[in-house]
């Protein structure tokens, strides 16, 4: 079954004053009359009921997010000890996400960014579910199809079809932040896609894929499942989450992974509300220009 897990650790403050570590933008109502991690799961809920919703935060904001989120289960809100990158994160919710169910599919998004329409996202998501059922060693990716030449995010290159009569494409390579008028080339190119940092893929094979290409993060994670459940996971957790890589799961895994790799063309538009500038086009101006 899919699980949908969100990660909500991050502490940005780039929407001071609103927006501090205690209070980053995940936890604000920034678009809409919910917070952005309320959005975000009200937008998963028809893809996974809350039984199958995760959450990975931090210890400061643990509290919160539970305040905010009392429809989740308690336990499925994941405490990562130290701030360590996407993949000892999605190493974590991974384990956890087996010991429920062996055969766990994984959707894993972020707390803080705008997505719209919702059913186009739910329409993505399930085409990435019936890729990976049916290819189940597939590590999906979601491409976003860029609407200007954006320099901020990094991008995908896309190729011929994955896998017959399925959505999605192989990924060909990915691509830093580009300058404009690269930007511009993939933009025209019409075989690039932004990398919005949402993925789906076997919970076990994830795991799989962490072991072959860092053994050491992967051996850590096995120490912390073996506790799961005991007086002692706390200590563990806190030891041997501290000892790995900090390391996104772009660079650990998936740049390793081109042969697995599937990116499934979004039908939805998509922003990560990156400062308040980028909030200007979800709110009316008035005569001179001020929202």
């Amino acid at each position: 079954m899919l699980h949908t897990v969100v990660m909500a650790g991050g502490s940005g403050t780039r929407f001071w004053p609103q927006s501090r570590k205690a209070v980053p933008k995940q936890l604000l109502k920034l678009v809409g009359q919910q917070t952005m991690i309320q959005e975000t799961v009200s937008r998963c809920r028809e893809l996974s009921d809350p039984q199958r919703i995760w959450i990975a935060t931090n210890g400061t904001l643990a509290h919160e997010v539970k305040l905010q989120l009392p429809q989740l289960n308690p336990e499925h809100i994941l405490v990562e000890p130290v701030p360590r990158n996407t993949a000892p994160c999605i190493g974590l919710a991974a384990i956890h996400l087996l010991h429920v169910d062996p055969e766990a599919t994984m959707l894993v998004v972020s707390s803080d960014h705008v997505i719209q329409p919702e059913s186009g996202f739910v329409n993505t998501i399930r085409q990435a579910e019936a890729l990976i059922e049916a290819e189940p060693e597939t590590l999906a990716l979601i491409g976003v199809p860029p609407t200007y030449p954006a320099t901020g995010y990094g991008y995908i290159q896309t190729g011929p079809p994955f896998a017959a009569n399925l959505s999605g494409l192989k990924v060909e390579e990915f691509k830093e932040k580009p300058d404009p008028a690269t930007a511009q080339q993939y933009c025209d190119s019409g075989d690039y896609l932004w990398n919005c940092g949402i993925f789906a893929w076997k919970a076990d094979r994830i795991l799989m894929a962490l072991k072959k290409w860092e053994p050491e993060m992967y051996a850590a994670l096995n120490r912390i499942s073996a506790a799961i459940g005991t007086p002692d996971y706390d200590s563990v957790l806190a030891e041997q989450f501290a000892a790995m890589k900090s390391i996104s799961i772009d660079y650990a895994v998936l740049e390793h992974s081109k042969g697995l790799l599937a990116v499934v063309p979004a039908e939805f538009e998509w922003d990560d509300v990156g400062n308040w500038n980028t909030l200007q086009k979800y709110f009316p101006t008035d005569a001179d220009g001020n929202t």
